[in-house]
């Protein structure tokens, strides 16, 4: 069993289709899936997926780019809709200086404020860092971080291992299997596999031979079976381990065993 742990099904590129991508995802071994909210609105579908669908779990919060236009009182709705039971997280949320697209005090205030939500409501956090290594850090230092995953891992070996140091689980996506990515297949071959999840991002980052299409949860197994080559070790390995780290992180309470 597979699970796809950052998807993003709410997103209209599914809307003709989404019960049978889910479908096809579950053909393919990927059992579950954890939908991330990028926006309020996002939020508020990624729980309504997670109702509609017994294998969705949802993750709550705003994503970077959207932080500018993100008030304290969609702060105090996310915190409504964290108390729904299949609600696991807190994300996706942190700070991307590559694009910009709100202003880099917006992007901290509002990271902090989610982080604190995460701490009171006793929710892991889903880190989005982009180009932002040491504010990324740094505030998740002051700010006392002890559960996290860090999303897309795109880093360089000085993120990597501070945030393993800290127990921070480390995702990453299709794109492990771009030709010129070996720079991230470096960083798979350091990252201790009991700390490794695994995560499409669909419908972004599709993998090697799929580039310029839509990406689905069923991808997921593309993805194991190039971090089993990496590992050196077989898919069921590499599946098992990986499951038990989604599991164990965002307390998923599953049928299988």
């Amino acid at each position: 069993m597979l699970i796809d742990t950052h998807c993003h099904l709410d997103f209209p590129e599914f809307d003709a289709d989404r019960g049978e991508v889910l479908k096809r995802a579950a053909d393919a071994g990927v059992k579950y899936v954890i939908n991330i909210g990028s926006s309020l609105q996002g939020s508020i579908n990624s729980v309504k997926l997670a109702k509609d669908y017994p294998n969705v779990f949802a993750v709550v919060g705003c994503h970077p780019h959207d932080s500018r236009d993100f008030s304290e009182q969609d702060i105090e709705t996310v915190r409504s809709l964290a108390g729904f039971e299949k609600v696991v997280a807190i994300g996706e949320i942190g700070l991307d200086y590559y694009r910009n697209l709100s202003p880099q005090e917006d992007q901290k205030r509002i990271f902090v404020s989610f982080l604190r939500l995460a701490r009171e409501l006793n929710l892991p956090v889903v880190i989005h860092s982009r180009e932002a290594r040491d504010d990324t850090l740094r505030i998740m230092r002051e700010e006392n971080v002890k559960k996290a995953i860090i999303h897309c891992f795109g880093g360089d070996q000085i993120f990597l291992k501070e945030c393993i140091d800290r127990g921070y689980l480390i995702s990453f996506t299709c794109n492990v299997t771009y030709k010129k990515a070996g720079n991230i297949r470096d960083a798979v071959k350091a990252a201790p596999l009991e700390m490794i999840c695994l995560e499409t991002d669909a419908p972004y980052l599709s993998p090697e031979g799929y580039r310029g299409k839509r990406n689905d949860p069923s991808f997921v197994r593309i993805l194991a079976q190039e971090i089993s080559r990496i590992k050196g070790l077989s898919i069921e390995e590499i599946s098992r381990l990986t499951t038990q780290n989604a599991r164990e992180f965002f307390g998923l309470k599953l049928d299988e065993p």
